[in-house]
């Protein structure tokens, strides 16, 4: 006879059931942590990788009984990463109970690559970041984006996105910002409601991808804008009194039926909050969003709270901010107290037992967890089915439409900032000048100068400025000033001088360049845009619609007199939210 949890006639409700009087207190343990895998060589299970401190795929599985993870490193060869997506499953089909595995992905479909917040799109269609959708402010194309990306993961085998993320950036020199819908809350809430609909459908179920928001209750409002997974970056703080207004991005996710969340690492201060991480924050987690918004959905950790870790080098303490003096088991406890369910980028799973054992949590808490966990699982459809068509793959992932359809708006993202004498659209077959363009790139356009005093235009392509910081990992977070050092001006200054410059400044954070607004003959603001895409909207094969998703400000002064979560703060902006020329 089949057990009532392998027959897919019975209700969710019921073979949850039946399942969690099944297992064992080390397969409830297994289940509330999702720690980072990498696939081995050739596509096969991953052997114990020193490196990022990992231990075997095949150990995770059959030894701790984990069935939810996060695949690292780019995908190179979609049909590689299906197979190993398979052999994952069968191993998890191996173990006692057979419980499936999930499989999640930071986002990538976009430009930025950061081994701890998103891969660029490599065999995926590529599209703007989210700021870019924001820039075209459009709930229907943001749907459509996650439906072809949801199409994309599912080929290969993700099933939980770790993302979206619905932080605002009202604290301009945050590294994150890239990854936010901007700055207005309400723009936010329309645009993450599509985003949970393009990726889940109107209900979770066997073709949809789960998406896990973040970072609750909102990572924009960083002290002097460090970012909290270093220490110098824990606090949150709040000196416009304004918590409540960065909740409101979640509540349209809620409302849109996000099936996961995610709180960040920072600590509230000066609230009326304890002053911990918000993973640890029962004040938080329970009273807000278990209480007072209702959500009865996965709470899971950001990655890394209870045990010290080195990535790429950099030892990398627990980020158990204000819990620093707790034990590892005392972190779990507190963790799990909040109302969390899963720990995200551990594999410590003797840690509940021994809390269950000790009398520390009940096995009743437990269980209120492992319900939601396997509850997901269900509605996904992975009892039923955990394994991709290997063979299908090639005709989704990198489907030429997808990818014809992100470099459509890539094009459409692009915001005018200024266009002086109407210098743009540009003439094709003019003699230009470039910096950071491939000169074969820019061939079919115009002829390529050696020297701004050759050039009838020059175009600059240019990053938002950052103030470089050390180590591996802590090198990819962009952070500190927004403009560019006295050399850097001085060394622009002469080629504006030269000869009319277009300027193009990939937006990653509100960059603040007055100089090159005042001197350019023309500004355009990108958030990830290939240069032939790019350059066909320069030249006017293609028409920009973007608006900026953020104010541009004026200074850096101004940046350090603003509140950091309050909005449009920095006083007299160059550019405001929603300014954009037409061509």
């Amino acid at each position: 006879m089949i057990e009532t949890y392998h027959d897919p006639a019975r209700s969710v409700g019921d073979r949850v059931e039946d399942l969690l009087a099944r297992m064992t207190l080390a397969e409830k343990a297994g289940l509330m942590f999702q720690p980072m895998v990498a696939m081995g060589p050739g596509g096969r299970l991953a052997e114990a990788n020193e490196a990022f401190g990992l231990p075997s795929t095949q150990h995770l599985v059959a030894d701790l009984f984990l069935n939810h993870f996060n695949l690292l490193g780019s995908v190179d060869d979609p049909r590689q990463v299906a197979e190993w997506h398979n052999g994952l499953q069968e191993a998890a089909r191996q173990t006692r109970l057979g419980i499936p595995v999930s499989l999640s992905t930071d986002p990538r479909h976009h430009f930025t690559e950061n081994v701890g917040t998103a891969f660029r799109a490599t065999a995926f269609s590529q599209w703007p970041e989210t700021l870019g959708f924001a820039a075209l402010r459009s709930p229907e194309l943001v749907q459509e984006f996650a439906d072809i990306a949801r199409q994309e993961y599912t080929a290969v085998g993700f099933r939980v996105a770790l993302h979206p993320q619905v932080d605002l950036a009202t604290e301009p020199r945050w590294a994150r910002v890239s990854g936010t819908f901007g700055e207005d809350a309400d723009l936010s809430g329309e645009l993450v409601a599509a985003y949970v609909k393009g990726f889940q459908g109107d209900e979770l179920g066997p073709g949809s991808v789960s998406t896990m928001t973040k970072h609750f209750p909102g990572g924009g409002p960083q002290l002097d804008g460090e970012d909290p997974h270093f220490a110098y970056g824990r606090e949150q703080v709040y000196p416009g009194g304004n918590f409540d207004h960065h909740l409101r991005p979640f509540e349209a996710a809620l409302a849109a039926g996000t099936s996961q969340v995610m709180p960040y690492y920072g600590m509230p201060v000066g609230t009326e909050y304890e002053e911990v991480g918000f993973a640890f924050n029962k004040g938080v987690i329970t009273g807000i969003l278990r209480e007072r918004l209702g959500f009865d959905g996965i709470v899971c950790t950001d990655w890394g709270l209870v045990t010290d870790a080195e990535i790429m080098g950099q030892p990398m303490p627990a980020r158990a901010w204000g819990c620093e003096q707790l034990s590892e088991l005392e972190r779990v406890v507190k963790i799990i107290e909040a109302g969390c369910d899963q720990f995200g980028g551990e594999s410590r799973p003797e840690l509940v037992i021994e809390a269950v054992e000790n009398g520390l949590v009940t096995v009743d808490r437990i269980d209120v967890s492992v319900r939601r966990l396997l509850r997901e699982k269900f509605r996904l459809g992975l009892f039923d089915n955990p394994f991709v068509d290997v063979d299908a793959v090639a005709g989704v992932v990198g489907r030429q439409d997808f990818v014809a359809r992100g470099e459509d708006v890539q094009r459409r993202s692009v915001t005018v900032l200024t266009n002086k004498e109407h210098i743009l659209p540009l003439r094709k077959g003019i003699r230009l000048y470039v910096e950071g363009v491939d000169a074969e790139v820019v061939a079919p356009y115009a002829t390529v100068v050696d020297s701004p005093a050759d050039a009838d235009v020059a175009f600059l392509r240019l990053g938002t400025p950052f103030e470089p910081r050390p180590g591996g990992f802590e090198a990819m977070f962009h952070a500190g000033s927004l403009e560019f050092d006295d050399v850097e001006k001085a060394r622009q200054a002469a080629v504006y001088a030269a000869v009319p410059t277009v300027v193009d400044i990939h937006l990653e954070r509100a960059a603040v360049i007055p100089e090159i607004a005042d001197q350019a003959a023309a500004v355009v603001a990108t958030y990830g845009t290939n240069a032939r895409a790019l350059l066909d909207v320069l030249f006017g094969d293609a028409r920009p619609e973007g608006r900026l998703p953020f104010d541009l400000p004026s200074s850096m002064r101004a940046v350090e007199g603003s509140r950091s979560d309050v909005a449009f703060d920095t006083a007299e902006p160059l550019f405001r939210f929603g300014h954009g020329l037409s061509l």
